[in-house]
Parts: C-alpha cells; structure tokens; sequence
C-alpha cells in the first residue's frame, strides 16, 4: 500500500475509485477552474472521484483538478491533483457511525469543550475552513462535531434542515440547551451558525464584517449591546438540536 510521498499511479484515479487522504488537502466550488475555497478535508478523511466520463472527473486544464465526492458528509467540491497524488492510499469506502440521539447527547460536553479550545487559540476567520486552526462558521461545527464522530452536513443551511427544530427568540431562551445550535440570516436562507453555550451566550466563527475575524462569544440577550452581539441577534433564525448522524448522503 503506497505510503506517504509515493506517488499513486495517475491511471488508478478514475471515476468511482475512493481513496483517503494522509494530510489535509483543500476542496473548491463550483468548477474546476475556481478559486474560491468552498471546505477543507483533513487527513484520514474518505473521497469517490465523481462523473460519467474521465473529461467531466479529471479537468485538463492547467489547474488539473479533480472532481470528489467527500465521503463523510457528501460534499461535492474540485481538489488540485498535484497536492493529493501523493497524499492518498486506495480505501474500500467509508461507514457512517450512526448514534443515537442519547449517544450524541453524551458526547456534547466534549463537543463544547472543543470549541473552547478552539476559541482560545490564535485564528482567523477563513471562507470554507474547516480543519483550523481558522474556520468559518459551519466549518467550526462540523469539525466540533467530527472531533466526537458525529458528522454533520457540511453548510449552515443544511445543518440547519438536519436538526431538530427548537423555538427560541433572544428574551425566550428556556428550551435550550448547551449544544443546540442557532442559526442566523434572512428571512429566506440561512447564513451563519453558532454553537450554544449556556446562560444566553454562543461561539460562533464571524467574519471581518460585522464579526470578530474569527472564533468568539457573543450574548442573545437584548441587554447586550455588543454591536456583534446586536448584529447577530436581529439575524436570529432559530435553533436546532443535534439527535442524528449524517449517513454521507449528498445534499442540496
């Protein structure tokens, strides 16, 4: 089995082939000629190379990239061949450890506890990060989560559609709990996620506008007049409970 800095042969990565990765390695939007980071993966994690014919799978153009699949949430992005062709050994494929909800419930203190650590490290906030030590918002709780092995879907919108709905409102906050996550945006979409900590506050990852450039603790409460405190609490969508593991299944 290759090690790492072996090369894999360029004619086994193909359609369908599934691989793992030795280091962390970046995944980016849209097409394979973008620049935009849209998630990392981190090393250990699993990828399928996607699409019905090696054109549409391996791009010729001078980015040479990739088309994945990530196997651990479904995620679909473009990683650059060269960083990964020496950074991956064949896999069978990835199984789902599916808990249950009393399971995930136990494990949360860690889940918090990681975020604090997190927290307390020097960071930044960064567009599609999610191995640290800078994140962006959903990154932070994916990888909050996965410290634990429960895998959530990788984006604020879809973590907001696979938790359990909990009502909560800035001066109303008596059914959550530590853990629960609470989403902010429009009335349309959501755009940002925290991770609730207890006693009115949460961590989240925030931008440079309107945010903390990065990992910080911020209030609900309307007293609060913290002008990231302020922003974020009109933007209050609702919350959610973590009571599922995602099974890797591709989401829109």
């Amino acid at each position: 089995m290759p090690t790492l800095g072996a090369q894999v042969e360029k004619d086994l990565i193909v359609p369908g082939s599934r691989w793992q990765l030795l280091a962390g390695v970046n995944g980016y939007e849209g097409s394979a000629e973008s620049s935009v980071m849209s998630t990392q993966a981190a090393s250990g994690r699993r990828f399928e190379v996607i699409g019905t014919d090696l054109k549409e799978s391996i791009c010729r153009s001078n980015f040479d990239r990739l088309k994945v699949r990530l196997l651990e949430d479904g995620y679909i992005c473009w990683v650059n061949k060269i960083e990964i062709i020496a950074a991956i050994v064949p896999t069978t494929g990835w199984e789902p450890k599916l808990f249950s909800s009393d399971q995930i419930r136990s494990c949360l203190p860690a889940v918090i506890s990681w975020v604090e650590n997190a927290c307390g490290r020097p960071n930044k906030y960064l567009w599609g990060g999610t191995i640290g030590p800078d994140f962006d918002c959903s990154g932070m709780i994916q990888a909050a989560f996965s410290s634990q092995g429960i895998w959530l879907p990788r984006d604020a919108y879809q973590q907001e559609r696979f938790c359990r709905k909990v009502t909560v409102s800035p001066d109303n906050l008596d059914l959550l709990h530590p853990g629960d996550l609470l989403f902010f945006g429009s009335l349309e979409r959501c755009t940002h996620v925290a991770l609730y900590k207890g006693a009115g506050f949460y961590w989240h990852s925030s931008g440079l506008d309107n945010g903390r450039n990065g990992i910080g603790c911020d209030g609900l409460h309307s007293i609060d007049m913290n002008p990231v405190a302020c922003y974020y609490r009109a933007a209050l969508r609702g919350a959610g409970r973590v009571e599922r593991c995602h099974d890797g299944t591709t989401l829109s």
